[in-house]
């Protein structure tokens, strides 16, 4: 979440990402050895999609304009989004999960019931076989 935080706050400079990463991941990752393939994977999978997921995002977020939602809430629900919908590495409730515990830890005080809202409308539509417009 630092890097695209970072990222997204610098103006999405995707030449600096790798470094990006490395930098966050020795100044903040202690503890996560062994993590750095998942970190980078995530990362470079959100901006891939970055598109749709932003798409996504301002089909479930109806009421808040993409410059309204603030930069942790964004990217917090970007991570959620890829993880739902563009990537195996981790089951949906498991990702909506930890979303929420970072909007809740990062974010202001309603980002946890935001970005509950906003991926639990889309994995409800994922799972009932509604239509996203991925």
């Amino acid at each position: 979440m630092q890097t695209l935080y970072q990222w997204d706050f610098r103006g999405k400079p995707s030449a600096v990402l790798p470094a990006m990463i490395a930098q966050n991941l020795e100044e903040f990752g202690v503890g996560l050895d062994g993590e750095d393939e998942y970190i980078a994977d995530t990362t470079n999978g959100v901006v891939d999609h970055l598109e749709k997921i932003d798409a996504l995002i301002v089909q479930y977020a109806t009421n808040w304009p993409m410059n309204h939602i603030s930069l942790v809430d964004r990217n917090i629900l970007r991570i959620g989004i890829y993880e739902i919908c563009f990537s195996n590495s981790v089951p949906a409730k498991v990702a909506i999960n930890e979303a929420i515990e970072l909007a809740k830890n990062y974010g202001g005080p309603s980002s946890g019931k935001f970005v509950n809202g906003v991926l639990g409308a889309l994995y409800k539509d994922e799972t009932h076989g509604t239509e996203t417009t991925v």
